[in-house]
């Protein structure tokens, strides 16, 4: 399952820098991970956590905030309020380009954001945090120490995780003005709270306030022996699995790839063995609607694309090797031979016509498929010359033997 590198603006214009974790097969819904504080998108947390879940069916993006990782922008202008905005813009860009997300999960102080930014994201339906402050203002303890500095000279550079920031004075004071629990008490979203009774960055307290303020829906979760940045990969798995189990009882999980009410409603409107296409996306992304499925189209990175599905010409090799396999299956089972398996393989190549022996005209150029196909079974010499013959006679492959005709005309 390879990441997909993704960007995005945020409220400032900034480019900021994200990676889509998204599972072989279909999306079951779309999350939104948000890293500790002073951490990044690569983060042991977040980099195991959202692997594991897109191995569950999750499609999760974790991205940089302004200033960290490979995020634009500089973190001494940021504060818990850019953060908010941060998570606003990658809920945008997931609703935009995929489906607007319905879970929301942070780490430490990407917990705090979380519970915050759920507010502004009427899609989002269910909350994760780990090892996340009660409030934004806790993250001062981090800097005690130059606390005074910073209100004396505007700023003070200080050592947060073996690495040097600059604290601006806006930032703690954005920071004070997020020490209320009255968002938490408002929060009509299902949450499920994930804290380490060892936790030496925040402490357990703040998992007690955080369940004590909210309202049902809610759920603790204790880890145990593990550490705050959860560096142990069985810790982070151990979150996945049962965030996976409890979020099944407030999400759907059976919507399918980038399914949501709205293409709901698009699909019910496709009868009588019509195809639909939209647009995912303003590049390639295109979401195929019939009348009971749905999937996604799509072209490779390097042609400009996301790769998130088969391109134009795969989907019709398959439409061809999906009709062979069934003919050849059909005829097997009526004749009761000894048809174990059937695979096909194809290929489609342009090539001049002049190399083209069964062509009638030897111009330009014309489009060639190659199939093969094996059978695997007691059959003998005759039986599999047979089934060859078959292959030719499926529906599909007459039709593009057939005179094609194409009509197109406005929309009505």
């Amino acid at each position: 399952m390879p990441s997909t590198k993704v960007t995005f603006q945020n409220k400032q214009g900034e480019s900021l820098s994200g990676l889509l974790e998204l599972p072989d097969g279909d999306v079951k819904f779309y999350a939104i991970f948000a890293h500790c504080f002073t951490c990044s998108k690569n983060s042991l947390a977040a980099t195991y956590i959202s692997r594991a879940l897109a191995k569950k069916g999750i499609g999760v993006l974790r991205f940089d905030f302004t200033g960290l990782g490979n995020s634009a922008g500089d973190f001494s202008n940021t504060n818990f309020s850019s953060n908010i905005h941060d998570l606003i813009a990658a809920a945008a860009y997931l609703k935009q380009h995929y489906a607007a997300p319905r879970l929301l999960i942070g780490h430490s102080l990407g917990g705090a954001a979380v519970i915050a930014a759920a507010q502004y994201l009427e899609n989002v339906q269910a909350i994760v945090t780990i090892g996340a402050p009660a409030t934004a203002a806790h993250v001062k303890n981090l800097f005690a120490d130059a606390h005074e500095d910073i209100l004396e000279n505007q700023k003070a550079h200080v050592q947060l995780g073996g690495r040097n920031f600059t604290i601006q004075k806006q930032f703690v004071e954005d920071l004070e003005s997020h020490n209320s629990l009255d968002h938490i008490k408002k929060l009509d979203k299902a949450l499920l709270i994930f804290h380490s009774p060892l936790d030496q960055v925040v402490s357990i307290d703040e998992a007690a306030r955080i369940y004590i303020a909210a309202r049902h829906p809610k759920s603790f979760i204790s880890l145990d022996q593990a550490d705050h940045l959860l560096s142990h990969a069985e810790d982070a798995h151990y979150v996945a699995a049962v965030l996976s189990a409890w979020i099944s009882r407030y999400l759907d999980e059976h919507a399918i790839q980038g399914q949501d009410s709205d293409s709901e409603s698009v699909a019910h409107t496709v009868r009588n063995g019509a195809v639909l296409v939209k647009e995912r996306d303003k590049k390639f992304t295109r979401e195929v609607f019939t009348e009971h499925h749905q999937l996604l189209s799509d072209e490779p990175e390097k042609m400009g694309g996301a790769d998130l599905g088969a391109n134009p010409y795969e989907l019709l090799l398959a439409a061809l090797g999906s009709c062979t396999s069934m003919t050849l299956r059909m005829y097997a089972n009526h004749k009761k031979l000894s048809l174990q398996d059937i695979e096909v393989e194809l290929s489609h190549d342009r090539i001049h016509a002049e190399d083209c022996a069964s062509c009638e005209e030897q111009e330009a150029l014309v489009d060639k498929i190659t199939r093969v196909i094996k059978l695997t079974g007691q059959l003998d010499d005759a039986q599999r010359k047979r089934l060859l013959e078959i292959a030719n006679k499926c529906p599909v492959h007459k039709t593009l033997e057939n005179q094609i005709v194409i009509e197109t005309k406005p929309f009505e």
